[in-house]
């Protein structure tokens, strides 16, 4: 049976403490309230498309059966099973969130699914600016639509190389910073006249109003590679995919 587990001792041993969860408060309540409806908007703003660029980014991610893995700003865990079905019942599955209202969602779904190897899922409620994990606790990574939310990106790469064994990958899937100027344009039609109108029929319009900043703010996919080089990793690389509008870096520790 599924469980939601919030204290990080009970999950990963005595070694590691209950961390305050370092954010803009605003970010944070921002992700409790759009939970709810998150997937079925998902669905409906991609096409269902966000499904196939999820298992892309599972892929590139190298995780394999037994290994030891992280989905980091897990949400309601797409990325969190995808991985758990690539590692098998031998493997160990950890999806980390700071939403408490998301990660229940995620475990009410694990539970509801009822696959074998989602036994190996536990969830986590922590901060991806300190994870509650030694160094070079996982053999691979994934983040889906998180590191643009995150109030300190460089950090925030840091502690994934930090928690990363040496040779393992992580693989970031984002909306696209594109330096293309009809993608961009058409990026921002895309939110102004399908994504926030769809999102005021569940009365999240001002909610997903943010997206058009996040990612005016985001790393185009140079920065993003440039980035994760600083940090330490050894090779970086950033696909765009989604004609453009979606991207995913691949970083190797």
């Amino acid at each position: 049976m599924a469980s939601l587990q919030l204290s990080v001792p009970n999950i990963v041993g005595s070694r590691f403490k209950r961390r305050p969860v370092r954010c803009a408060v605003e970010r944070q309540d921002l992700f409790n309230r759009i939970a709810p409806v998150y997937d079925n908007l998902n669905d409906l703003l991609s096409l269902g498309q966000h499904r196939i660029w999820k298992r892309m980014a599972v892929s590139w991610s190298g995780a394999k059966p037994g290994d030891s893995v992280l989905d980091l700003c897990c949400g309601s865990g797409d990325l969190t099973f995808l991985m758990s079905e690539k590692v098998g019942s031998y493997g160990r599955v950890k999806g980390l969130d700071f939403s408490k209202e998301q990660l229940s969602i995620a475990s009410s779904r694990q539970y509801f699914l009822s696959k074998a190897c989602y036994n190996n899922i536990e969830w986590v409620e922590g901060d991806a600016l300190d994870l509650p994990f030694s160094n070079g606790y996982f053999d691979a990574i994934t983040m889906g639509y998180g590191l643009r939310n995150v109030v300190d990106k460089r950090q925030a790469m840091r502690e994934m190389f930090r928690v990363l064994k040496p040779g393992s990958r992580v693989s970031i899937l984002d909306f696209n910073k594109t330096t293309q100027l009809l993608t961009a344009m058409f990026q921002e039609w895309m939110i102004d006249n399908v994504v926030v109108p769809t999102a005021t029929v569940y009365g999240l319009a001002k909610e997903y109003q943010y997206l058009k900043t996040s990612i005016k703010e985001f790393l185009t996919g140079e920065e993003l590679e440039k980035l994760a080089l600083e940090v330490g990793f050894s090779k970086a690389r950033h696909y765009e995919i989604g004609g453009g509008l979606m991207g995913n870096l691949v970083a190797t520790r």
